[in-house]
């Protein structure tokens, strides 16, 4: 009669155990070295066979492959013991590094290869830029400036609510139109038809006929002010947008809205059109650029990089790059992804406008008077100044609102708070040899 495991004594129920353990998995067992008991190689060695067994060799195509990087490895050269001179007479002595051990004369230490630095694009040669011409007429800050597409004359937008026609030329007034009720924010002239459009603080988007000199159309639907509005380029539409926070895009003719672009969280300042997406460029006070596809009505990216609101925007008008001005910082971009490209840095005031023309200077006016002109290409900053307010204004108002290039980009026109227009020329006198390059490579700056 077999004696139950319960009854047996504790010693010899685990010998038992253990015997009926072998039995049945002895032949993996047998495969662990002998070692002491208890530490686990019987375990481990049954896990090995239980798991490894398949791949326990190298598939044949592999080990082929091995082994043919071994002898290719072989038979290449043995670099020269330290000391030894090699056979073109440049020695291999290991000398002591600045860390105190050794290392490898005119040789990295590391591993993996480092790209040496980018070396820098020398900034092309720009003439200074000087004051030509101060236009006074307005009764407010000049908030916003425009150019006809031929070049005769350019529209100015003020705090006193009136719109005047300027003579590019002559700088003499021909026309002042009125009927908003609050300053004029932003004006643009349409390249095909003759209409000038208009918005202000007032909620209003105006369309001018030019021929006759009055209001045609209303663009009705913004809950607050209006900052901001842009003409695409070929399509008859209108894009504004201003302190509520999203940009209506109109049909010009109809008056309808066709979008409303909505995302911004803030204020926004600034919008530019171009044929190609991102069809919209918006910047906000909530320090982000938008990029928006005019077809979709959505947005197509978010740019994040600036830490203050986004003031102005630049559009180059034959690159496929912009830039976007908040304070203290101006950065370029590329389109269409708008993959960041370099800083501006410098200029150290809230910066409410920048321009750009097709000889690749960039303008940049602050609201403290201070005015700096960039090479495009490298982001040197070739000249800088301070605009004088005019006489008997105050100190304070040496602020600059809004620039733009003409049509040629040899004129830049300023409003100022000083209730000027000024507008500036390069110096035809200035050559490369009286006014230098003044231009050092610096180790820190890289162009991504």
């Amino acid at each position: 009669m077999d004696i139950l495991p319960s009854q047996l004594p504790a010693d010899q129920a685990v010998r038992k155990s253990a015997k009926r353990t072998i039995e049945l998995f002895g032949s993996d067992y047998l495969m662990a070295t002998p070692s002491t008991p208890g530490d686990g190689s019987i375990g481990v060695s049954y896990r090995r066979k239980a798991e490894y067994e398949n791949v326990a060799e190298l598939p044949r195509a592999l080990a082929e492959k091995q082994a043919k990087a071994t002898a290719s490895r072989t038979k290449r050269p043995k670099m020269p013991t330290p000391g030894q001179e090699r056979k073109d007479g440049s020695s291999m002595a290991l000398v002591k590094g600045s860390s105190g051990g050794p290392s490898t004369e005119g040789h990295s230490k590391s591993l993996v290869s480092r790209p040496s630095a980018t070396p820098q694009q020398r900034p092309e040669w720009h003439a200074p830029w000087k004051l030509m011409r101060v236009i006074s007429g307005h009764l407010g800050w000049v908030r916003a400036l425009a150019v006809e597409p031929n070049n005769e004359w350019f529209a100015s937008g003020a705090g006193d609510r009136t719109i005047k026609i300027w003579n590019l030329a002559t700088g003499s007034l021909r026309l002042t139109l009125t009927g908003h009720i609050s300053t004029v924010r932003g004006l643009a002239v349409s390249p095909r038809h003759p209409y000038l459009f208009s918005c202000g603080e007032d909620k209003m988007v105006k369309c001018w006929d030019l021929e006759a000199n009055k209001v045609i159309r209303h663009y009705h639907g913004h809950l607050s002010g209006v900052y901001t509005l842009a003409l695409h380029p070929n399509l008859d539409v209108l894009v504004t947008g201003g302190r509520d926070g999203v940009a209506r895009v109109w049909d010009m003719r109809t008056r309808s809205n066709i979008h409303v672009l909505s995302g911004h969280k803030g204020t926004i300042a600034d919008i530019k059109c171009q044929e190609a997406d991102p069809q919209i460029i918006t910047g906000s006070l909530d320090s982000t650029v938008r990029l928006w596809d005019l077809a979709a009505g959505k947005s197509m990216g978010v740019l994040t990089h600036h830490k203050k609101g986004v003031r102005s925007l630049a559009v180059h008008p034959k690159e496929f790059t912009f830039a976007s001005a908040s304070t203290g910082n101006i950065k370029q971009w590329k389109c269409p992804e708008g993959a960041f490209m370099q800083n501006f840095e410098g200029q150290n005031s809230v910066i409410n406008s920048i321009a750009v023309n097709e000889d690749n200077v960039l303008f940049s006016g602050g609201d403290n008077g201070s005015m700096s002109f960039w090479d495009w290409k490298t982001g040197h900053r070739f000249q800088s100044l301070d605009t004088t307010a005019q006489p008997g204004s105050l100190d304070a108002e040496a602020g600059i609102m809004s620039s733009t290039f003409d049509r040629t980009g040899l004129r830049l026109i300023v409003g100022e708070a000083d209730k000027t227009i000024k507008i500036w020329k390069p110096d035809d006198d200035a050559t490369p040899e009286s006014h230098p390059l003044d231009w050092k490579p610096t180790l820190g700056r890289q162009r991504y």
